[in-house]
């Protein structure tokens, strides 16, 4: 339409900080036999643990970091 601006600037495929930094966090996936689902367990602030809840019950599981670890990524909450 005649007198109507279109603006193109924007890029719908750029990244921001906050959306990249979201995508790069670190999880483990949790199997919570208590109520049997599957839930994603985060990397605390401090990166010290895995801290996370049972999606349904709220039990609380906590898996620590440190030297001798393990490579695994995926777990079971009993």
């Amino acid at each position: 339409m005649s007198g109507e601006r279109l603006d193109i600037s924007d890029n719908p495929f750029a990244t921001d900080s906050a959306t990249d930094s979201a995508a790069r966090r670190k999880f483990v996936g949790v199997n919570f036999t208590c109520c049997d689902v599957y839930s994603r367990v985060y990397v605390n602030r401090d990166e010290t643990a895995y801290e996370g809840n049972c999606p349904k019950c709220a039990k609380r599981i906590c898996l620590q970091i440190g030297p001798g670890g393990t490579d695994s990524r995926f777990f079971t909450a009993r």
